[in-house]
């Protein structure tokens, strides 16, 4: 083969491998995360830390940022006012339809799907959101 083919056969395969290097997946979308969660989710133990650690964070999901306001003391009644969910519907509520990739952007910005958070957020939806 002449030193000619072999530069462009080369010039090719780094291409290649530079492009498939930089295709990435967004979103992946999970079915029914908390079904085997069996336990009571608790909204100020459970859920509040999980949106306080994930979610409410500098430019994200706080006062006079993004909506929902996700901080400790302003998510259950943000979540509840926006209608981000549908008691005892996970599978319908938008804040899981973030969460699971089903709608976009997917949630947690830069994370994506965490199968922990979505368990639990799912599971507490799906046991009628209560504010406990």
């Amino acid at each position: 083969m002449s030193t000619k083919k072999i530069a462009i056969l080369s010039r090719l395969f780094v291409f290649g491998m530079i492009a498939i290097a930089g295709c990435s997946k967004t979103s992946t979308i999970v079915v029914n995360p908390g079904s085997s969660i069996t336990e009571t989710m608790s909204f100020e133990k459970d859920i509040a830390p999980i949106l306080s650690n994930s979610c409410a964070l500098s430019g994200c999901h706080t006062a006079g940022a993004k909506a929902p306001d996700l901080s400790a003391a302003n998510a259950f009644k943000s979540l509840t006012d926006g209608n981000y969910y549908k008691a005892t519907d996970p599978d319908n509520s938008v804040i899981m339809m973030w969460l699971t990739g089903k709608k976009s952007p997917v949630m947690p910005i830069g994370k994506g799907p965490d199968e922990t958070i979505n368990a639990k957020i799912y599971a507490w939806i799906k046991q009628g959101a209560k504010n406990n």
